[in-house]
């Protein structure tokens, strides 16, 4: 649907950019990257090795005033690399923070979410295209796909760096797709279970200890212990939450609900939904600082990201970004916040000091909402 008319624009269970014919999409050339084509429909059959770019050939520089501006709001001691998720575009790009360089791109198949080894040692990709997640070497390059089910949509590495989950989201298990998250030992790189959730699990995250995981699905979280690998308890939430970030102490749940325009602040230990305020409109994702002072909550329908306060839940700024923001994440230092347009196809970094944006990197014609969107973002330690 339209962006300027702000109609409804969910992307919420099933991000797919699959529809038929040929779907052209792709960051722009001068920024992050080529027009590029994604065709057709995924096979329903193992996935083919996606190819690694072992440079930035495929893609022109970025101008001297972005790389500039990223470089200088990232603090002195930014040794940590950016991995964006450009699922439109088939690929993932591998920034030099502290250079403001891209070094490199890895192919996936409308690869829409992303996650890194505590080390950034490996990065792992959901490729939402096919039915794998791809492990991924950023050092070697070296990759293995790794089988998981229909159209993996989310992935996520613990902090101890023992256990990756996967949300797979395709599958005729009933209304809204599967009921599945995968189990990775990164050890080896095998699915060694499936934990069954509800249905159309979406994001996944853990908890700073690694103890426990939480999903989204289509009406509650459901609250993972990594011991065992079982749902242990199902918070409702009938609005249907998408987003979902962990507090650094560990104590509170954030969660997005698009459709109801509402942010839930939900008691970890307890499931006790302990907060639920307007979060601007339509709130995809969430992210929280490392001191846990702030939320920033990218609302899709109005281009914006709202900040709000994590003490008071309070809305204490509103900041204007590219088209259709559907991801959001916080660097190590806690000194930017990076936010994935779906629509411009940009990522648009807003210094956390200001609250201004101080670059924007990328950005499509936006005549689609399927130009190189922005879906997810990891960052990690240099390899």
């Amino acid at each position: 649907m339209s962006a300027d008319n702000r109609t409804p624009k969910r992307w919420s269970r099933r991000r797919t950019f699959l529809v038929g014919g040929t779907v052209t999409a792709g960051l722009a050339a001068g920024a992050l990257g080529t027009v590029l084509a994604l065709a057709g429909t995924p096979a329903a059959k193992a996935p083919a090795a996606s190819a690694v770019n072992n440079g930035a050939a495929s893609h022109a520089p970025i101008s001297k005033g972005a790389l500039t501006a990223i470089s200088q709001s990232a603090g002195t001691g930014a040794s940590y690399y950016a991995y964006l998720a450009a699922a439109g575009g088939d690929e993932v790009v591998e920034v030099n923070v502290a250079a403001a360089s891209i070094v490199g791109t890895f192919s996936a198949d409308s690869g829409e979410g992303v996650a890194a080894a505590p080390d950034g040692s490996e990065i792992y990709i959901a490729e939402t295209g096919q039915y794998s997640v791809l492990a991924v070497n950023p050092a070697t390059k070296a990759q293995k796909a790794i089988e998981v089910g229909p159209y993996p949509q989310d992935v996520a590495v613990s902090p101890t760096g023992k256990v990756v989950y996967a949300t797979v989201t395709g599958g005729d298990t009933g209304p809204g797709g599967s009921n599945v998250v995968a189990v990775i030992d990164p050890s080896t790189d095998t699915v060694t279970s499936d934990i069954k959730t509800g249905t159309a699990p979406r994001q996944v995250v853990f908890s700073p200890d690694g103890a426990t995981a939480y999903v989204t699905t289509e009406t509650g979280i459901d609250v993972i212990s990594t011991a065992n690998s079982k749902v242990t308890r199902v918070i409702p939430d009938p609005a249907g939450p998408q987003g979902i970030a962990v507090s650094p102490d560990g104590k509170t749940l954030y969660v997005t609900n698009p459709n109801a325009g509402t942010l839930l602040t939900v008691n970890a230990a307890s499931g006790a939904i302990t907060g639920d305020v307007r979060a601007g409109a339509e709130p995809e994702a969430v992210a929280v600082t490392p001191n846990g002072a702030a939320l920033y909550v990218a609302d899709m329908n109005s281009d914006s990201v709202s900040v709000l306060s994590a003490a008071t839940l309070k809305v204490t700024g509103t900041i204007p970004v590219g088209r259709l923001p559907m991801s959001v994440t916080v660097s190590p230092d806690g000194s930017q916040a990076w936010v994935g347009n779906g629509l411009s196809g940009s990522v648009s970094i807003i210094a956390t000091a200001t609250g201004k944006v101080v670059t924007t990197v990328g950005g499509g014609p936006g005549t689609s909402t399927l130009d190189a969107a922005i879906t997810d973002i990891a960052f990690a330690p240099a390899p």
